[in-house]
């Protein structure tokens, strides 16, 4: 199974849907289901079921050694990766919660290593993925966008993480929770 670790960000299917609407005329963008829309801690890709209850442990352990707690989470503004020359992924940033989002993502990303799971190479930003560029088409227009539009999506608070199944099929990625971790 293709898996990987994240905070959803239920409830704010109507905010995201929103700002996705602002870049709506962009050429080239391919926007995320609002309903779909979370903030990935880490990626583990390809999963062996046998391998599921180890992978399920660690990452448990991993939430109980971050000392996280229920936290409050501000979602709003925006950002490109990998840079605004070339755009791949349009994205919501986080201001609150940042600092507890990439505690969680570092105790995770050490506990999958231990297992053999590759990490991630790049710095970790928290942000949830709204739309993904296929081309350059509509680039100028989303620098511009990123210039006059500061969007503030909303406040929640953070309880848990999930290990998610991601299943691809021709209609996009379907999700499928595989186990929830309180914090």
């Amino acid at each position: 199974m293709r898996a990987f670790v994240s905070v959803d960000l239920g409830g704010f299917e109507a905010a995201v849907e929103s700002v996705q609407h602002e870049f709506a005329e962009v050429s080239g963008l391919d926007f995320v289901p609002p309903e779909t829309v979370h903030v990935t801690l880490s990626f583990l890709g390809d999963v062996a079921a046998k391998r599921l209850p180890t992978v399920t442990e660690a990452i448990g352990d991993a939430v109980a050694e971050s000392g996280a707690s229920p936290f409050e989470a501000e979602f709003g503004g925006l950002g490109v990766f990998p840079s605004r020359e070339y755009i791949r992924v349009l994205w919501i940033g986080l201001g609150e919660g940042s600092e507890e989002l990439t505690r969680l993502h570092e105790r995770i990303e050490a506990r999958i290593a231990e297992l053999g799971f590759e990490p991630d190479e790049h710095d970790f930003t928290p942000h949830a993925t709204i739309a993904r560029m296929r081309h350059a088409g509509g680039k100028r227009l989303v620098q511009e966008k990123l210039d006059d539009l500061d969007p503030a999506v909303g406040t929640m608070t953070v309880e848990e993480v999930r290990l998610t199944e991601s299943t691809l099929t021709d209609e996009g990625p379907v999700y499928e929770t595989v186990e929830r971790f309180e914090l």
